[in-house]
Parts: structure tokens; sequence; C-alpha cells
């Protein structure tokens, strides 16, 4: 619908040039008292001046109309979403490459190495939220 309404807008303006610079000012009405007449024109008598005014004023009406109808849809236009709202696939990370030496265990592979028994605090005494028990060294 934007570009279509782009299309006639920029077709309305040329044809509005052309209709403008066709049309002659204030100045060249001297030339028919002199005998440059308008009797063999195709406008007729009177001139050219009604129609050709006409016409400017009904292209420049619409000219109007497709600049407020352009606008608008300018503004209706959703914005982009952030990064984090897209649907995005989640993207593929290498896999570290293990050791040649280095065989898996039966259970679930690991790429974390377990900590050792002697830096694994001791427990508290169960209930959630309790900190692990510090053992008391004598002063």
């Amino acid at each position: 619908m934007h570009a279509i309404l782009l299309v006639i807008h920029i077709l309305l303006v040329c044809a509005m040039v052309g209709l403008i610079m066709l049309q002659h000012g204030k100045g060249a009405d001297a030339g028919a008292a002199f005998g440059a007449g308008a009797s063999g024109t195709v406008f007729g008598a009177r001139g050219s001046s009604s129609f050709l005014s006409r016409t400017t004023a009904i292209l420049a009406t619409l000219f109007f109309i497709t600049s407020l109808a352009l606008a608008y849809l300018s503004g209706q236009q959703i914005a982009p979403k952030s990064v984090a709202e897209q649907n995005l696939p989640a993207p593929v990370l290498p896999q570290p490459e293990k050791p040649a030496g280095a065989q898996s265990s039966g259970g679930a592979p690991s790429d974390l190495p377990s900590a050792p028994a002697s830096t694994v605090p001791a427990q508290g005494s169960g209930k959630p939220g309790d900190l692990p028990a510090v053992p008391k060294t004598p002063q």
C-alpha cells in the first residue's frame, strides 16, 4: 500500500510541475491586447487559464491528500523488535576437543572437572537457607 501511494504521489508531482510550467503569468496577457488573440486556441476564446488552473488545483488537492496518507502510513509502521525479543535460532557453539587419552566413564559426559573431596564443605542441618557448618578450631 505504501509503495503504490508513493508511486501515485510522484506521478502527481510530475503532472503538477508540467501543468505549472505550461501556464502563463499575468504579464503574458499584454500580448493578447496587441493582436495575439486567443481565437484560434484549443481551449476557446477565454484562453487556457481556467482549464489549467482547475486541473492544477485538483492535482494540488490530490497531492496534499497523498502527502497526508503517506505521513499517516509511515507513522503506523511497527518498530523492529529488539534482539532480545526476536525469536532467533540459538547459535551453534563449537565443542571443545577432548584430549586423545581421555575416556568417558559410563555415566553422562561432563565437561567440568569434579572438585576434590577435601574442598567440599560440610553440610549444615539440612534446612533450606542454612549456611554450611564450619568446623570449630580450638583456640
